[in-house]
């Protein structure tokens, strides 16, 4: 039976998925991290799911030759459509944008009712999608972030708000971080101060400030272009901030 090899991005992400009984995997693609989650044990059953017919035969293929069919079922499916409420326990969703999660989460939502974890991996608008989920009753518990192949990839768990979260001392998050940066980048990956956080912060603001500098040399007139100058220096006097909340702790 082969033995299936992740890449870092992957690898770390399936290994974000707390233990579970079974878990729908969204945009599963050749089907290799619910084939991973089930050689190792970490589940008994998987749904692959993908709305593209040829990654989801290319995932049943990769399930017949582990000899896995009976533990992993792949369905044809737009978001969660073709998975029943309550027929998983928890669910990954990677490798897309971070709107089209979040409109998955939104129309799929009965179907994720009961579930204990929420494993994300969105590709873009990630502040965005952080906000939303904190609106919509999840909280993130953990937070990764791999650099792989010229990206970098955040990485989060969800989990459903719980009334004893409000007790003090039942919260699992740290002390508080405001509020713009942790959704900007990640409550949980300041306080860790994450290696892979601080090269990406030190690299936009570097991006940024080449950026910034090629406008003012330009001499923008416009009000759009005075506009996007104005936003490119919030957002490195973000970056900034982030930094040196994350130097300070390690001092």
């Amino acid at each position: 039976m082969p033995v299936v090899q992740l890449s870092n991005r992957l690898k770390t992400l399936a290994d974000m998925l707390s233990e579970t009984e079974s878990v729908a995997d969204v945009g599963c693609d050749h089907g290799y991290v619910s084939i991973y989650l089930v050689q190792q044990g970490r589940v008994k059953k998987a749904y692959a799911m993908d709305v593209r017919k040829g990654p989801l035969c290319r995932a049943q293929e990769h399930i017949r030759e582990c000899g896995l069919d009976n533990y992993i079922e792949a369905r044809l499916s737009d978001g969660v459509s073709a998975l029943s409420a309550f027929e998983a326990t928890s669910l990954i969703c990677a490798g897309m944008g971070g709107r089209l999660m979040k409109r998955i989460l939104e129309e799929g939502k009965d179907k994720l009712k009961g579930m204990e974890q929420l494993i994300l991996q969105p590709q873009s608008d990630i502040a965005l999608f952080r906000h939303f989920l904190g609106e919509n009753g999840y909280r993130i518990n953990h937070e990764e972030m791999v650099w792989e192949d010229g990206k970098y990839y955040p990485m989060m768990r969800a989990v459903p708000v719980r009334a004893e979260d409000d007790i003090p001392g039942h919260t699992e998050e740290p002390s508080a971080v405001d509020f713009t940066l942790a959704e900007k980048f990640g409550g949980l990956l300041l306080r860790q101060h994450h290696p892979v956080l601080q090269r990406y912060l030190t690299e936009s603001v570097k991006q940024q400030e080449v950026l910034l500098h090629t406008l003012e040399i330009q001499g923008v007139q416009s009000d759009k272009g005075r506009s996007r100058m104005e936003n490119i220096r919030a957002e490195i006097a973000d970056m900034h901030t982030a930094l040196a909340n994350m130097e300070g702790e390690e001092q």
